[in-house]
């Protein structure tokens, strides 16, 4: 049960806006992209910038990490891609990518393949061992598209959502569009794949102050997650741990019950706005990214390993 976790504030780091949070799978490093157009690499072990840097004049909205090439890859409202070595931060590729913001960047998790959303209302996949080519255009949103997320399992799917209120759901062999959800009554910004043993989820967050879980099969809501005051900013589905986390402009972020979906907890740190979150595969911690810097915080109790806990 999610009710026997404990979420403990381990450390804050104050800044200006902080729209992204990646973290890495082998050192301790939480990448985040700020609005003041500046990306940083900040270490939670020794509580330092390990780098930073300026992108440019325009806020960055999205930085990943791509492990398996060392790089770093940021979109910015400019509408430029740069990807980066992250050792050196020295600046590999820059690509007009979008003619307007963009606002999401989402890593296959096998395959060489970068996708950006953006608020021309297209979506965009890159292909690095193509020399960054834009390997196919999606197009289908009425509104700004505000994130994209890859299957977990079926590697040529990936689903998106926008402010028109939709969850479209993509084929990237094709390029063509299986199927859309009308999701949420406003716009919605979030979107994520989870499993519950072999069968596949998607949870989304709006603008209408709610989440909600799809069962990806029947094409229907099974549950809708109630309790924020404001916007749904982003949403995270622990890997291991039985919870669901969700962000809000309301400033808290809820924890839900995987199973139940019952409200377990609400996580207030005094940081404004909360926009993004992130955590790693056998890790203990959660990032969270506010108007007013990054607060990392340790889940401790019955269910997290004792590997997890040491990380």
């Amino acid at each position: 049960m999610a009710h026997s976790l404990k979420f403990e504030k381990d450390s804050v780091q104050t800044s200006d806006r902080v729209k992204c949070v990646d973290l890495h799978s082998s050192k301790p490093w939480i990448l985040a992209a700020v609005y003041s157009g500046n990306v940083c690499i900040w270490n939670y072990h020794s509580q330092k910038t390990e780098k930073s840097f300026k992108v440019t004049e325009s806020p960055v909205r999205s930085a990943k990490f791509i492990e398996r090439e060392n790089w770093i890859v940021v979109g910015a409202d400019d509408g430029l891609l740069r990807v980066y070595n992250c050792d050196t931060m020295e600046m590999i590729k820059e690509i007009e990518a979008h003619t307007d913001y963009i606002r999401c960047l989402a890593i296959h998790p096998t395959l060489p393949y970068v996708l950006s959303a953006s608020d021309d209302k297209l979506i965009k996949l890159w292909d690095w061992e193509k020399g960054w080519i834009c390997s196919r255009v999606f197009e289908g949103h009425g509104h700004y598209v505000m994130q994209a997320a890859f299957h977990p399992k079926a590697l040529n799917t990936f689903a998106s959502v926008s402010l028109d209120g939709t969850i479209k759901i993509w084929n990237t062999d094709s390029g063509l569009l299986d199927f859309t959800l009308d999701a949420h009554s406003k716009g919605v910004n979030c979107i994520e794949y989870f499993m519950a043993g072999d069968k596949p989820f998607l949870i989304s967050g709006s603008d209408d102050f709610t989440a909600k879980v799809w069962d990806y099969e029947t094409k229907s809501c099974v549950q809708e997650l109630e309790g924020h005051t404001h916007n749904v900013t982003a949403i995270r589905v622990h890997p291991e741990l039985p919870i669901i986390i969700t962000c809000s402009e309301d400033g808290t972020v809820r924890v839900w019950d995987k199973t139940s979906y019952r409200l377990e907890n609400t996580l207030e740190y005094g940081l404004e706005r909360v926009w993004t979150a992130a955590y790693v595969k056998d890790s203990s911690k959660v990032v969270l990214g506010c108007d007013k810097g990054m607060v990392v915080v340790s889940i401790g109790g019955s269910h997290v390993s004792d590997a997890a806990a040491d990380v």
